[in-house]
């Protein structure tokens, strides 16, 4: 599978103008790709000025993605505010070629930011079938949390993905933890993770250093690239992955739990 890694600045609370830079790095591209990686909020950067910049499902940005989808043959994702009966969500969109879609709501929201007052918390993980792969797309401040990308179901020793993906506002000041939890998700789940970041400082002064990455099922960093906006393409293998998790079964030794 060949994925693509977009990190760029964001413009503050201008989806016109992100989704014009983000269209024309997509139709950039060096060579087809399978998967296209947003990061967080990307049409907005990171805000909590909610009511300002969010969009109803199926209007603008849904139907952007749609397009993109279908004009390159590739899926593409990333998450940003949406609005409905019950609230404010972060919301990761996962938009097929074929129009076909699921959304996944950021479950672990950072209070330490004021998130969690302004937006809901999803109550569900989604895997997604693609090309061959199984796919686990998460948001952000869930990277801290291991029991939900936890690699197994309930009561069995079954993979449940072959991609763990972050899309991210994730601020430089904590960029250690960011490189650290990467590879951590990788090695405890045996998966390539792929982690998607942004650069810049946005509106409320923070700074971003990107350091989006692709980590290998041994925890290997295959890619990162810090500070400047990039455009990176991957070629990953399911045979190499498969034929480490039958050299290595680690998960035959994992704890059995279900989260309430």
């Amino acid at each position: 599978m060949n994925i693509t890694l977009l990190q760029t600045e964001l413009y503050w609370h201008d989806p016109v103008a992100n989704r014009a830079m983000l269209e024309e790095r997509i139709f950039n591209l060096a060579e087809p790709t399978d998967l296209i990686v947003l990061p967080e909020m990307f049409t907005t950067g990171f805000t909590m000025e909610a009511q300002a910049v969010a969009e109803p499902m199926n209007l603008t940005t849904f139907r952007w993605m749609k397009q993109m989808a279908a004009q390159t043959g590739a899926v593409v994702t990333g998450s940003y505010v949406i609005q409905e009966k019950r609230g404010y969500f972060n919301r990761l969109i996962w938009m097929q070629p074929d129009g076909q879609f699921d959304t996944y709501d950021k479950r672990h929201l950072f209070r330490m930011a004021g998130e969690d007052k302004v937006y809901t918390a999803g109550t569900r993980r989604i895997i997604k079938e693609w090309k061959g792969w199984r796919i686990c797309p998460l948001v952000c401040y869930d990277l801290r949390f291991p029991v939900w990308s936890r690699n197994r179901q309930a009561d069995s020793t079954d993979f449940e993905y072959d991609l763990l993906l972050y899309v991210a506002n994730w601020p430089s000041v904590r960029r250690n933890p960011w490189n650290i939890l990467l590879q951590a998700r990788a090695i405890e789940n045996l998966s390539y993770v792929a982690g998607v970041n942004r650069v810049g400082t946005d509106h409320t002064g923070h700074l971003y250093s990107g350091d989006s990455a692709v980590i290998d099922f041994k925890g290997d960093v295959l890619f990162r690239h810090s500070d400047t906006e990039m455009v990176h393409q991957q070629t990953l293998s399911l045979d190499e992955l498969r034929a480490f998790r039958t050299k290595f079964p680690a998960n035959l030794d994992a704890d059995s739990f279900t989260i309430d």
